[in-house]
């Protein structure tokens, strides 16, 4: 339990996250006023509240932790338990009298896909979203570089080379590390990994992720590992052209509220993810680093990943 208080008081201090989610709430506000909106893992309802004062005529705020008491206290506290609606239970579980207009989440786990709950949110646009309706944020996407971090490779990977004479450094790669890195870090242009549209994509492709990916180093510098990060966009559903059966291809509009967790941007609690080498690999400037990367969901827990990296 103070776990979770600790995880949702870093979320809430995350002044970026939440001000982009009021920001967009605000922006979308005709489709929002007078509607129906669900907001999928809602923890404290703080954008339950942005969305009943955006005027939402109900808000059904759901969450399978006991965080949703909280959230109830809160509610209450602020005099929307008329018009805010708490659900403790997992989304796929609990009851919801009719369709929604509105869903609202803010999913994303580290690295955009470790312990998202996109899953959710697919099962409840599909349950529940009316045709038309609108998701927030609308698309996501998920990026990864090469990078050099000389200090911080030595700081918690060389010091795993000798703890009172023994080499444990194996401790050191066996997960992913949630770290902030400058674009100085970064040494190539970043590659797209994964495209997600929130209107459209399934619970399927989220299953395994493959991209293959060719990039150019813009210095010589010792490679250390690679990063991933994720923009989110709050974007209306994407139009199609009634005579096609396929989507018209999106493009941003001039007006897009982006949320990003990229080096270099103003900080937020999902910082960048790194995976780290056994030992750094020299590269000179303009060398290209070819290779795949693999996202598996684990089958022991779908909202865990196995990461599987190819580079020559």
């Amino acid at each position: 339990m103070l776990y979770s208080k600790f995880l949702t008081s870093l979320v809430l201090q995350d002044q970026v996250r939440t001000e982009t989610y009021k920001n967009a709430i605000l922006q979308h506000q005709s489709h929002i006023k007078g509607k129906v909106v669900l907001d999928v893992g809602c923890g404290t309802g703080i954008l339950s509240i942005f969305c009943a004062q955006a005027g939402a005529k109900r808000v059904y705020a759901v969450d399978a932790s006991e965080i949703a008491m909280q959230a109830e206290r809160v509610v209450k506290a602020n005099n929307l338990s008329d018009r805010i609606v708490v659900l403790n239970g997992r989304v796929e579980d609990v009851q919801i009298n009719g369709m929604v207009d509105v869903i609202v989440s803010e999913w994303m786990g580290y690295m955009l896909l470790y312990e998202s709950m996109l899953g959710s949110v697919i099962f409840a646009r599909d349950r529940w979203l009316k045709p038309g309706g609108l998701i927030l944020p609308s698309h996501a996407v998920l990026y990864m570089a090469p990078v050099t971090y000389p200090d911080r490779y030595a700081e918690s990977i060389d010091f795993w080379r000798n703890v009172y004479g023994v080499d444990t450094k194996q401790c050191a790669f066996e997960e992913p590390c949630v770290e902030t890195i400058s674009g100085e870090n970064v040494l190539t242009w970043p590659h797209e990994v994964k495209n997600v549209d929130c209107y459209t994509i399934t619970v399927k492709e989220l299953e395994s992720v493959t991209t293959r990916f060719k990039l150019q180093s813009m210095m010589k510098a010792p490679l250390h590992g690679f990063a991933f990060w994720f923009d989110v966009e709050f974007n209306g559903p994407a139009k199609t052209n009634p005579s096609s059966s396929h989507p018209r291809k999106r493009s941003r509009p001039d007006d897009a509220l982006v949320l990003s967790t990229a080096p270099g941007d103003p900080y937020t609690h999902w910082q960048q993810t790194l995976v780290y080498f056994d030992d750094p690999v020299e590269v000179e400037k303009d060398q290209v680093i070819d290779g795949s990367a693999t996202l598996t969901q684990c089958k022991e827990n779908n909202r865990f990943m196995d990461i599987h990296l190819e580079y020559a």
